[in-house]
C-alpha cells in the first residue's frame, strides 16, 4: 500500500513534467514517552524523554535519505492497546517502543523479530550491554529487541522542606530505614511546614503498586512463584499498612494523580516524590527556574524499610514486528539503522536520568557527570521486578485496581488482598 501511494505521486508528477523529489523507504514507529511538538535534530539541546527521543528520530531521519521515518501518535494510557490491535489487524509499527516486561507475552507468539545475527552487522554489539540490558531482550536465548534504559523508582527530595524538620546531614536527606522511622520523620515534617511527606500518583498509573511491591521485596516476598501467586500474605499487609498509614496521618494525599502529585513537588508542597529516573532532568531543569518553588533538589535511591534493599524497576527497549523481518528487506534495514542509531545516543538518552545500557556509556566521564547521577548511583543494584509473565500486564492492572480500592474507596485490605490472589491465580493458570 505504501509503495503504490507514492507511485500514484510519482505518476503524476511525471506527467505535468516536475520534477520528482526522492523519496525514501517509509519506516513507521511507535512510541510513548509523550509529545514534543518543536524537538527539531539537536540531540544535545533537548531535554525531557519526549523531546530527547523525537529529536534521536528526526536527527536519523534527517541524516539519512534513503529512510522517512514516521512517528506513529500514541498514548501512554492505551499505547498497548493500540499495539496489541495494530498486531491483531497485521498492519503493527515497523519498529516500535515496548517495556522488557511484555518481552514473554510477545516472544512466546513470536511476533517479534530475531535480531540475534543481524546486529553486529549495523553496528550494534550486545557485548557493549550490561548483563541486565542483555536479559531484558533476551527471549529463549534469542535476542529479540535493542535495550535502551534501566528505569526504576526514585525518592526525588525537597531539601528545603526537609532542613525545616532536621533531616538533612552533611548535605543529604536523612531516609527512614524501618516503617516506624518513616512516619516519625513524616510527623517532623508535617510539624515543621505544614506541608505532605510524601507524594505519588496513588489514583491513576501504577505507581502505588511499585511502591508495595519494592516494599514486598524487601520483606524477601512476591506477588507470585512459580506459577502460583503470593499476595494474600503478612508481608503484603505489612507494606499496605505501611502506605495507608502515611494517608491515616495526613502525611499523604490517596487521590494526586501522576499530574497533580508532581505539580504538588514542584510547588514545594511535599518533602518527597515517588518518581522515576524518567524525570530527573526535568526536574533539575525546574528546580533552575527562579519561578518554581522547588529550588533545592535532591535525588536519592529508594530507601530500605526491610530487611533488603530493593526498588521497582524495569527497561525500555525497541523492538521490529517479525513480519517486517519476513515480508519487507527494504524497512527491516531502515529499521535495524535505526535501532543503531538510538543505541549509539544512549549517552543522550540518559540524560533523562535513566541508568544506560552500555558498558562503554556507563563507563565515561560524561556519564559520571550527568546532574544528581551520583546521588542515586546504587540504584543499578537494588532494581527489581516481578518474575517474567506473559500475563503481566493483566496482573498489573488487577494490583492496581485492587490496591487503589483500598485508599480511594475503602475495601479493606483483607479483602482486597484476596480477590488479588485470585484474580492472579486466574491469570497465571491460563
Amino acid at each position: 500500500m505504501r509503495k503504490t501511494f507514492v507511485s500514484m505521486i510519482a505518476a503524476a508528477a511525471l506527467s505535468a513534467g516536475a520534477v520528482m523529489p526522492a523519496f525514501g523507504t517509509e519506516v513507521t514507529l511507535g512510541r510513548f514517552f509523550g509529545s514534543c511538538q518543536d524537538a527539531g535534530t539537536d540531540v544535545s539541546a533537548a531535554v525531557g524523554e519526549a523531546c530527547i527521543i523525537q529529536s534521536i528520530i528526526n536527527a536519523f531521519d534527517a541524516e539519512n535519505d534513503d529512510f522517512d521515518v514516521t512517528t506513529l501518535p500514541t498514548d501512554w494510557g492505551n499505547y498497548y492497546d493500540q499495539i496489541i490491535a495494530s498486531y491483531a489487524s497485521g498492519n503493527p509499527p515497523d519498529v516500535h517502543v515496548m517495556h522488557r516486561h511484555r518481552i514473554p507475552e510477545y516472544g512466546q507468539i513470536g511476533a517479534l523479530a530475531d535480531l540475534t545475527d543481524d546486529l553486529m552487522a549495523h553496528g550494534i554489539d550486545p557485548d557493549d550491554w550490561t548483563e541486565s540490558a542483555r536479559e531484558a531482550v533476551t527471549w529463549n536465548d534469542r535476542i529479540l529487541g535493542v535495550p535502551m534504559d534501566l528505569h526504576a523508582n526514585l525518592w526525588h527530595v525537597n531539601m528545603d522542606l526537609m532542613e525545616a524538620a532536621g533531616l538533612v546531614e552533611d548535605g543529604r536527606p536523612i531516609l527512614p530505614s524501618s516503617p516506624e522511622e518513616m512516619m516519625e520523620h513524616a510527623e517532623m515534617v508535617r510539624e515543621a511546614t505544614g506541608q505532605y511527606y510524601l507524594a505519588a500518583d496513588f489514583s491513576e498509573f501504577e505507581i502505588g503498586v511499585r511502591m508495595v511491591l519494592a516494599f514486598l521485596w524487601q520483606q524477601d516476598s512476591n506477588i507470585f512463584a512459580n506459577g502460583t501467586a503470593t499476595i494474600n500474605t503478612p508481608e503484603a499487609r505489612n507494606a499496605l499498612e505501611l502506605i495507608t498509614g502515611l494517608f491515616d496521618g495526613d502525611y499523604a494525599n490517596s487521590r494526586t494523580n501522576y499530574a497533580d502529585s508532581q505539580q504538588s513537588f514542584l510547588n514545594g508542597e511535599a518533602a518527597v516524590l515517588v518518581n522515576g529516573t524518567w524525570v530527573v532532568d526535568f526536574y533539575a531543569e525546574q528546580a533552575a527556574d527562579e519561578d518554581v518553588e522547588l529550588t533545592n533538589y535532591y535525588v536519592a535511591d529508594f530507601p530500605t524499610l526491610y530487611d533488603e534493599p530493593a526498588t521497582w524497576a524495569d527497561s525500555h527497549l525497541w523492538a521490529i514486528p517479525a513480519s517486517v523481518q519476513r515480508d519487507d528487506p527494504e524497512v527491516y534495514e531502515g529499521a535495524l539503522k535505526l535501532l543503531a542509531f538510538i543505541n549509539d545516543h544512549n549517552i543522550d538518552w540518559a540524560r533523562t536520568g535513566h541508568a544506560a545500557v552500555r558498558e562503554s556509556v556507563l563507563n565515561s566521564d560524561e556519564y559520571a557527570e550527568l546532574p544528581h547521577r551520583s546521588e542515586y548511583d546504587n540504584t543499578v543494584n537494588i532494581a527489581r521486578d516481578t518474575p517474567a509473565s506473559a500475563r503481566y500486564g493483566a496482573i498489573q492492572d488487577i494490583l492496581n485496581r485492587e490496591f487503589q480500592a483500598i485508599w480511594l474507596t475503602g475495601k479493606s485490605i483483607d479483602a482486597a488482598l484476596s480477590d488479588a490472589e485470585e484474580d492472579v491465580q486466574s491469570q497465571l493458570d491460563r
